[in-house]
């Protein structure tokens, strides 16, 4: 019986193999791959509204885009990477920079022309308010 030393970042196996692919390919944080960010975002539904919750730590305001298309909203922007005028010598960097764009479609019943947006401590709040008018629900009788 081979023991196989225990692993929390995945399930390959501990090798030496794996550990230069690790060194090489992966960042230092939970494994994945540091090539883009991707914003977290919480959905929230309430009676009267949705509410997304964008998390942008970092990020202007004026750097942030929000679009509605054809019933699809896009919320995009870009985080830049600024070297201070130190001069700082970064041995290892875990955030993550770059431009990003996340979109949803929105469902029939959400009213577009009276969607609110915030940004406050680098959290973007979107409202997407419900209309009564658009909701349509009936009951179907079972045969």
């Amino acid at each position: 019986m081979t023991l196989i030393k225990y692993n929390p970042n995945g399930y390959k196996a501990a090798t030496f193999s794996n550990f230069v692919d690790k060194f090489f390919n992966d960042d230092f944080y939970g494994g994945r791959v540091a090539n883009s960010f991707t914003p977290h975002v919480d959905v929230a539904e309430t009676e009267t509204a949705f509410e997304l919750e964008f998390h942008l730590p970092g990020i202007a305001k004026e750097n942030i885009n929000i679009d509605l298309k054809n019933d699809q909203l896009t919320v995009s922007g870009e985080r830049k990477f600024e070297e201070e005028k130190t001069k700082r010598n970064f041995k290892r960097v875990e955030s993550y920079y770059g431009s990003f764009s996340r979109s949803f479609y929105l469902p029939e019943n959400v009213n577009g022309d009276k969607i609110d947006a915030t940004y406050k401590d680098g959290v973007l709040t979107l409202v997407l308010p419900k209309d009564d008018k658009k909701e349509q629900r009936k009951s179907i009788a079972i045969k």
